[in-house]
């Protein structure tokens, strides 16, 4: 029978629980705030008087029998599956224990090269081998694309042990891939189909958008509603089709990792976002794509500046576009999108996702007016006018197969010694190497690193990206396999 999607289980659990003033001998040790005054003072009473642990009322997260269940049964019909997960540590943890419910020591994984590190992180928790696909590349934008239905299936015929196959729906960037396609492909092959749809909450929600994954069949998915739905940063949820997963394994992988004091105001975020979105999610989005194009239109009128969108769509490595990713290439400007990136922030007060050596990305979502995406305009314009140089070719991005010589796990867990970035060509990294934001690994542990690799790091150095992922904060040193 078909849920009540105005229910909120677990918010009305929470409401009630406040209005009972119970006097807590548990944790957290602020008491309802009272033993924090600054902490109230920044956040207000009635956040702090709802900040509790799990109790019968409420219910708990590790073995969800009371209002979280009854929550995470109203996700999975808003999100057309079969299971939710309620997910406190972000859709990385979700990306964790989707691997690791499907992975196990050895067992081989297709994924694509420009996964996010969570992706990465969960190789070396679960032993898997991967089978890297690359995705095509669009140098006149200086971007990745989509994975090709092709590239998949030549993964596959070369690949008959292969367990999973991993797709990202969509990109960073907005490119989405023959999702369809690619699902019966590996249906057809018995292989797991995993999907990273962190950035694809609104996929559910309008049909104007390209498909959620689910949807189409996909066996297990993790989608970040803080991303693009409107929950509280770090609330994601982990999505299941009954089938070739079971529902037991996956709670009990993500007990692994997910904290046991589970926060209640990013669960109970998650349970009114839910509402939100599937009683209100068509109208919701069909404005957040108006604005959308509304930006998209009014960028491209600048010069110098190309906002790319549908126009990329060729049926094959870009199947399809989120409107809602306004992703703008800066490079006839002459100006790389950290250094525009930089520029609307220090000057403009205005932070847009991130930037790459080619482009920004601004991420339009349901709190956007049409008055900030104005202001932005209005930035962008005048960030031509006094900063455009001499227009510059694109960087072109280091996506590349790389040579996979030992696991990322056994990788991480080998001997290590410390030396120079600038030395190591040749050798075998023990670390992970990534721009952030967005996270995707230009090195990872197991991989022979080569001089390409090291350029394209440096030059994201010189340029003020943010990089992390080795112990040394300067990225001077990187540790390699070798005592």
């Amino acid at each position: 029978m078909k849920k009540n999607q105005y229910e909120t289980p677990l918010y009305t659990a929470i409401l009630e629980y406040s209005k009972k003033k119970v006097i807590p001998f548990d944790v957290p040790g602020h008491k309802q705030g009272r033993g924090n005054k600054e902490l109230v003072e920044f956040l207000g009473e009635k956040t702090l008087s709802v900040d509790v642990n799990s109790m019968k009322p409420l219910d708990n997260i590790g073995n969800p029998i009371g209002v979280i269940k009854e929550s995470e049964e109203l996700m999975a019909e808003a999100f057309s599956s079969d299971n939710s997960f309620f997910l406190v540590n972000g859709t990385s943890a979700g990306v964790q224990a989707m691997i690791m419910s499907v992975c196990h020591q050895g067992d081989k994984i297709i994924i694509p090269r420009n996964v996010h590190k969570s992706a990465i992180n969960a190789l070396i928790l679960s032993g898997a081998h991967p089978i890297y696909v690359q995705p095509e590349i669009d140098d006149h934008i200086g971007i990745s694309l989509g994975v090709s239905v092709e590239s998949y299936k030549k993964a596959i015929e070369e690949n008959s042990d292969a367990k999973a196959l991993f797709v990202i729906n969509p990109t960073y960037y907005g490119i989405v891939s023959d999702l369809k396609k690619i699902l019966e492909l590996a249906k057809s092959h018995g292989l797991v189909t995993i999907v990273d749809e962190a950035h694809g909450t609104h996929f559910y929600f309008n049909d104007n958008f390209p498909d959620g994954a689910m949807k189409l069949g996909a066996d297990i998915s993790s989608v970040s509603l803080h991303k693009t739905g409107g929950s509280l940063t770090q609330s994601s949820v982990l999505l299941s089709n009954n089938g070739l997963v079971d529902k037991g394994t996956i709670k009990t992988t993500l007990n692994l990792t997910q904290s046991t004091s589970a926060s209640y105001l990013l669960m109970t975020s998650l349970d009114i976002t839910r509402k939100m979105l599937a009683t209100e999610g068509k109208e919701i989005f069909n404005k957040v794509r108006e604005l959308s194009i509304y930006a998209r239109n009014e960028t491209n009128k600048i010069e110098g500046y190309y906002a790319f969108g549908k126009e990329l769509i060729d049926k094959n490595s870009v199947y399809d576009f989120d409107e809602t990713k306004l992703s703008i290439n800066t490079t006839n400007i002459g100006l790389t999108g950290i250094e525009v990136y930089d520029i609307l922030r220090d000057e403009y007060n205005i932070q847009v996702e991130f930037g790459d050596s080619n482009n920004i990305l601004a991420i339009i979502s349901v709190g956007d007016t049409k008055e900030n995406i104005d202001k932005l305009i209005g930035a962008l314009k005048d960030i031509s006018r006094k900063y455009k140089k001499e227009k510059k070719a694109p960087i072109k991005l280091n996506f590349r197969n790389p040579s996979v010589i030992v696991s990322p796990r056994d990788a991480f867990y080998s001997n290590k010694k410390r030396i120079k970035l600038e030395d190591s060509t040749g050798e075998i990294s023990g670390e992970s190497i990534m721009a952030y934001p967005p996270g995707i690994p230009i090195v990872s542990p197991g991989e022979r690193i080569d001089d390409e690799m090291i350029k394209y790091i440096i030059h994201l150095k010189e340029k003020g990206s943010i990089l992390t992922g080795t112990e040394d904060p300067e990225i001077k040193w990187i540790k390699v396999l070798g005592i």
